[in-house]
């Protein structure tokens, strides 16, 4: 074998192995997928008593992750907010200083462990119905946004 034809068979590798990589999603990192669910809140009433706390929302809103994700930070903003401030002030701030669980799905407003408020002891402000919603989710795999709405207030059941 010639060198000529070494360095042609090695060019021809070089450039199938570019191709597969830049042309193909074989060793790209998988997406990550949020899929968020509403449920009536069934504990309005009986939470709305506390005083200690700010009224709770009308509805559950949780999150669901298409794998297991170390969480740095969650924030959940209203999407007016966030398209016309540059700061935006989040409802919900949740941060992780050194290292969160892998967690698959949260609810929104409650505890994670691993995380803590980015407001010493402030809580998540009710979501408020039919508004639109983003959330911003930062992870040891990146940067994510979920746009969400609530529904219109419905009367509790009884």
């Amino acid at each position: 074998m010639t060198l000529k034809s070494m360095l042609l068979g090695l060019g021809a590798l070089v450039l199938v192995g570019a191709g597969l990589f830049f042309f193909t999603d074989w060793f790209a990192a998988p997406d990550i997928q949020i899929i968020h669910s509403m449920r009536p809140n069934p504990q309005r009433e009986r939470q709305a008593r506390r005083r200690d706390r700010p009224p709770p929302s009308s509805h559950v809103v949780s999150f669901s992750l298409n794998r297991r994700l170390t969480l740095k930070s969650i924030r959940v903003i209203p999407a007016a907010d966030a398209a016309t401030n540059k700061y935006p002030h989040p409802l919900w701030h949740l941060i992780s200083d050194s290292n969160s669980v892998p967690t698959k799905s949260f609810v929104y407003g409650q505890f994670i462990r691993g995380m803590r408020p980015s407001v010493p002891g402030a809580w998540a402000d009710p979501l408020h119905p039919n508004t639109a919603y983003k959330l911003y989710l930062e992870s040891n795999a990146g940067h994510i946004e979920h746009d969400f709405k609530t529904p219109a207030a419905l009367p509790m059941p009884r």
